[in-house]
């Protein structure tokens, strides 16, 4: 017996030692540590240097002791893991995810409680879960607080959304971390909400770059079922811990076991087109639920929708927005967008020049009765305005071979929306529309909830399972923002929830670094309906006194279909401004949505990035180079096209003149003959871009 205590103390002992885990390559290192008081912690190396120190993990439950302390190590193993998977639609049409794997066992002393935390590193960075097994001293349990850290070794440069559980739709500040501060910042979003969690909370995904070169950014994989993840910031320390967004009551989340947290990740590299490159947030969900997902398709489309934006058209039948419903406000304006005889305008511009769909909003009653207002009962998704005829669109558009793209406001009434969701996929299952553009503005209903909650986090994923029972695509606007969820059903073919374009056509609007950015945060989950394509880029164009536009060229405009990856892209301008521009709309006509091979040829978050793309299944390449505020000139190599092969590359660039601000408009388009090993020179004027097809010359 004493033999078999000592044999069972020594793989105590040594189990209680720090436990470590490599990436494939080696490059990164985590290492899990048990303190004497038994409180679990982790460090990351990157390159043998410490790029995250020792951080402290752990959960606290309400009404039930914290899981933060007094643990015992049952078990430690490493597996590893390397698969390459086919997404049905995306940047390349293979994904490696390749990771070594850390499990460790916990213990509680006193109430028995078991609890795993899994390590997985590849080779671009680092992510963790909590798990809780089935047992019986942890059944049904609510979270009450998150301890999880990211204790950061430098005052690095971040590019940080301030705190906010209901929205995202916020300009990023570029700081160094101790200068992180909500406290100047307008957080009245746009949206109709206002929510401070702190004046040091920002929002993941976090995008870093240390004084030493390296970059870090720290988000968040496969939410699901639980609340989404904000970070408080210790601005003297470099310190970060999660700070999970509240319920109505302050409750985090509900959950029983056995169950998952999402996967908080930290990508690392002194690269930064491995960060915007990365697929570990994909590979970190499950794989398709849906068997057959044929019926799955890239869309372009037009639509009803930049024309209210301008002021040209409303959204509802009336033209105003202060009668209490719709009897009151019973006749047409003569400014409703979404009649008939617009939307065949759109269908047949749409078949004219090779469009998939056409989307079209302000169709259905509700938006007499709306305007912000916080109301249960608004819209029921499924009675049209007297001057929209569903029925002889949906045949008219069948005979031109375009799709129509469903669209449902729901106000923030998301119990209203539940309640006629069956119905308004039946209604589009009868008229033939494979996609919805779904809408959240305004204060969530059931009141007190946010945006960003663990219930509404589960009504945004309810809502795609049940779109994929009826065979419809999803594109959410106002959501919270994906974390991959998109692997697991690919349905979910676009989101916006991040700050899109159509802020600069009523605000202060989106500087010109912003979409430079965004590759690096919000579009690591997933794909952004950010509506490119704007030609009419100053708002004084439709009203004199209007002094808003959107900062851009219209080079950049174009090349953002290529630097901003989604199978779903919008031509979103009028229809009219197309038409006086034809040469440069040629490239929106040209330009692919669903790709076999994404190369990121040169990037810098807040002030460029180039990618080059190549098309599934066919020869043809696209490339986008976008800028910041700063005027660009660079070269770049074009050995990803096929080795012998010569092609025909048309480039739309920024005239010698243009500028953003005083000159936006200017470009000019030239052809030459190219192979891979050409180089191609790149001059970007200040917040413009570079648009390049490149066409196999047989």
């Amino acid at each position: 017996m004493k033999k078999v205590f000592l044999i069972s103390l020594l793989v105590f002992i040594n189990l209680a030692v720090a436990q470590s885990v490599q990436s494939p390559s080696g490059k990164i290192a985590v290492n899990f540590k048990l303190a004497a008081n038994g409180q679990p912690s982790y460090s990351v190396n990157y390159k043998n240097k410490p790029a995250v120190l020792e951080s402290a993990l752990g959960i606290k439950l309400k009404d039930k002791p914290a899981l933060d302390a007094n643990f015992d190590i049952l078990d430690s193993k490493t597996t590893s893991f390397n698969e390459s998977w086919k997404p049905v639609l995306g940047e390349q049409s293979s994904i490696k995810n390749h990771y070594n794997e850390l499990t460790v066992s916990l213990l509680t002393k006193e109430t028995k409680v078991k609890m795993n935390i899994i390590f997985r590193v590849f080779d671009e960075g680092v992510a963790f879960r909590y798990d809780f097994p089935k047992q019986a001293e942890l059944n049904y349990f609510i979270i009450s607080d998150e301890i999880t850290q990211f204790n950061l070794t430098e005052n690095n440069k971040v590019f940080w959304l301030p705190g906010d559980f209901d929205s995202n739709e916020y300009e990023y500040n570029e700081t160094r971390f101790s200068e992180i501060d909500n406290s100047k910042i307008n957080m009245n979003n746009g949206i109709g909400v206002k929510s401070i969690p702190g004046k040091y909370t920002v929002q993941t995904p976090l995008m870093m770059k240390a004084p030493s070169g390296v970059y870090l950014n720290i988000f968040e994989a496969a939410v699901v079922n639980y609340p989404v993840m904000h970070l408080n910031a210790d601005v003297t320390n470099y310190k970060l811990k999660a700070e999970l967004v509240p319920n109505a009551i302050g409750d985090k989340a509900y959950l029983q076991t056995p169950c998952v947290s999402p996967w908080r990740t930290i990508m690392i590299s002194d690269d930064a087109r491995d960060i915007v490159a990365s697929k570990m947030i994909l590979n970190l969900n499950e794989p398709s639920k849906i068997e057959d997902p044929s019926w799955i398709k890239p869309m372009k489309y037009v639509g009803i929708w930049w024309e209210m934006h301008v002021g040209k058209s409303t959204w509802d039948y009336a033209g105003s927005q202060n009668a209490t419903n719709f009897a009151d406000a019973p006749k047409a304006s003569g400014k409703h967008g979404a009649t008939t005889e617009n939307t065949k305008r759109y269908i047949d511009f749409a078949a004219k020049n090779g469009f998939d769909g056409v989307l079209v909003e302000g169709w259905n009653v509700g938006w007499e009765d709306w305007n912000g207002n916080w109301k249960e009962e608004v819209f029921d998704f499924t009675t049209p305005y007297p001057d929209f005829d569903i029925a002889a669109l949906s045949a008219y558009a069948k005979e031109k071979n375009v799709k129509m793209i469903m669209h449902h406001e729901t106000s923030g009434s998301v119990s209203n929306y539940e309640r006629h969701l069956d119905r308004a996929f039946d209604l589009m299952k009868k008229y033939d529309y494979p996609a919805v553009k779904s809408g959240y503005v305004g204060r969530i209903i059931p009141r007190g909830e946010f945006h960003d909650g663990q219930s509404m986090v589960n009504h945004f994923n309810f809502v795609v399972k049940r779109a994929a029972d009826y065979k419809i695509m999803i594109n959410s606007h106002e959501s919270s923002r994906p974390t991959g969820v998109g692997r697991t059903y690919p349905n979910y073919i676009a989101a916006e929830a991040a700050r899109g374009n159509e802020f600069n056509a009523w605000s202060v609007g989106n500087p010109p670094a912003h979409e430079t950015i965004l590759p690096f945060t919000r579009q690591l989950g997933g794909p952004m309906d950010y509506t490119p394509g704007i030609f009419e880029v100053k708002m004084s164009y439709y009203d004199k006194n209007k002094t808003e536009q959107v900062h851009t060229t219209l080079a950049k405009q174009l090349a953002l279909y290529v630097t901003m990856y989604s199978p779903l892209q919008m031509a979103a301008d009028l229809l009219e401004n197309y038409e006086k521009y034809p040469d440069a709309f040629q490239f929106i006509k040209d330009v692919e949505t669903d790709w076999d091979e994404s190369k990121y040829l040169e990037a810098e978050p807040g002030d460029y990035v180039t990618v080059a793309r190549k098309t599934k299944g066919k020869e043809t390449w696209f490339l986008g180079a976008i800028t910041d505020e700063n005027a660009r000139t660079s070269e770049v190599k074009l050995d990803f096209l096929t080795p012998g092969k010569k092609y025909k590359a048309t480039v739309y660039a920024d005239a010698a003149n243009a500028h953003w601000k005083n000159n936006p408009i200017a470009y000019q388009i030239k052809t030459m003959t190219v192979t891979s090993k050409s180089k191609l020179k790149l001059i970007l004027a200040a917040g413009g871009g570079t648009a390049v097809s490149f066409e196999p010359i047989l």
